[in-house]
């Protein structure tokens, strides 16, 4: 993997995200925080899930 690569795009809210310092954020906010992260890494599972799914499909339409 070229360094290009790895380094995040300007503006990824990724990026910006784990850059964001916690010391601020009280016990309640980190949970909350937490919560929503789990709930994009289910969105982002189930949006793998039907990648993979609609690819192994075309292979089985089109014999590869």
């Amino acid at each position: 993997m070229d360094l290009d690569e790895a380094s995040p795009r300007p503006g990824d809210p990724v990026a910006l995200l784990t850059r964001q310092d916690l010391d601020p954020l009280s016990v309640a906010e980190l949970e909350a925080r937490i919560a929503a992260l789990e709930g994009e890494i289910a969105r982002c599972r189930q949006r793998i899930s039907r990648a993979v799914n609609h690819k192994a499909s075309a292979d089985a339409l089109f014999k590869r």
